[in-house]
């Protein structure tokens, strides 16, 4: 499937309601039980207390079924407000059985006059508010029942149980379709990106690459300000492969990035960054804060190791923590000259990178030596991943 098909994909899925196929459920369970409500309604007739009462009361379920069965129907017209008024429409038909049954139904145990009408609003606040929302709403409408008949007996609380557990089902079922299209989204989201990168990276190997490749190998050749050229050109060659074929470092939908693909941005001629083949997905800002970590050691080697020195960069990730690496072939650092800038008052080294690991909860060694180039070895714990 092409870049553009996929967005395509994407672009529906996100104008599209996942529980869409609910809401069509909700809209088929108040109809019938509309119509089961007739019979109820002309069954129990001539025992009615107040028989206008009744043709008043049926008379608003079947507007509101319509108005409801609209409004439902379209995605653009489920508010929340219109649930909370569903609800609050159906508790008040409720109230007008205790007017409209005799006592005679009462003690009989007649149906409410909306009987199975009732558990519409549980089932759509569930569609709509998730399980919590149609256990609340169940909880409220056998609460009612109760109250109208005055009474909790073993069938109020069966009905309750029933209403309760159906809006908790419903409403699970909708969470997980709301989450399956959402992580599907994404799927194909990351998928459309890789497929566009594919392309313009094979449109900017056949050109921009291959000019600057060339530029870099001949301004080597002829030395002088030529080999000045050479080296910027090589620098943007690097820095342009690794725009074109690294993943993007936005935070996915729980705010987690991968670090994997932030830390390969650093790649320069003198630079090289080695990661898992896989994602490294860390919280925004803990990634935030070792890439931070990195550019700081990097931009020591760059003021103190020479513009001719290289660095490395090494990410692993070993499941209960990771592990950022940071070496150049420099001069290496004298023994006491850290605590001598510490005492000058230069912190940049002790603040700007043992402070960061610090706040994540990691440790920090730096392993130099003169002439031997200098390490730093950065350990943040797993449980970073999971601090907002």
């Amino acid at each position: 499937m092409t870049a553009t098909r996929l967005w395509r994909a994407v672009s529906a899925l996100g104008t599209r309601d996942p529980a869409t196929p609910l809401w069509r459920g909700v809209i088929v369970l108040r109809v019938t039980t509309l119509l089961f409500a007739l019979g109820s309604f002309i069954v129990h007739y001539d025992g009615y207390a107040k028989q206008w009462l009744a043709w008043v009361a049926f008379g608003v379920m079947a507007a509101w079924t319509v108005l409801s069965s609209v409004f439902y129907a379209r995605p653009s017209s489920r508010w929340p407000w219109l649930v909370g008024v569903d609800l609050a429409v159906t508790v008040a038909l409720m109230f007008t059985s205790a007017w409209i049954l005799s006592t005679e139904q009462f003690d009989a145990n007649t149906p409410l006059i909306t009987t199975v009408w009732a558990a519409v609003p549980p089932a759509a606040a569930g569609t709509r508010f998730g399980a919590l929302g149609g256990v609340l709403a169940g909880l409220v409408v056998s609460v009612v029942t109760g109250l109208v008949r005055w009474r909790f007996d073993v069938d109020v609380a069966r009905d309750g149980f029933l209403l309760t557990a159906s809006g908790f089902v419903i409403g699970l079922a909708a969470t997980m379709a709301r989450r399956s299209a959402d992580a599907l989204t994404r799927a194909l989201r990351m998928e459309a990106a890789t497929a566009e990168r594919e392309r313009l990276a094979r449109s900017i190997h056949d050109s921009v690459l291959q000019v600057l490749a060339r530029v870099r190998k001949r301004g080597a050749e002829f030395g002088g300000e030529a080999a000045e050229l050479a080296k910027l050109a090589g620098e943007q060659e690097i820095a342009l492969r690794a725009l074109v074929t690294t993943e993007p470092t936005r935070p996915s939908a729980n705010g987690t990035t991968d670090l994997r693909a932030a830390l390969q941005l650093l790649a320069t001629p003198s630079v090289q960054v080695s990661t898992p083949a896989g994602e490294v997905r860390l919280p925004e800002h803990v990634t935030a804060e070792l890439v931070a970590v990195a550019r700081e050691a990097l931009l020591n080697v760059e003021k103190h190791a020479g513009p001719e020195a290289h660095a490395w960069v090494l990410l692993e990730d070993l499941g209960t923590e990771v592990v950022v690496s940071v070496r150049d072939d420099g001069p290496g650092i004298e023994p006491g000259e850290l605590e001598r800038a510490a005492a000058e008052g230069h912190l940049g080294i002790a603040e700007s990178i043992k402070g960061r690991v610090r706040d994540l909860g990691g440790s920090v060694v730096l392993d130099t030596a003169p002439g031997q180039g200098t390490e730093w070895e950065v350990k943040v714990p797993v449980a970073a991943r999971g601090k907002r």
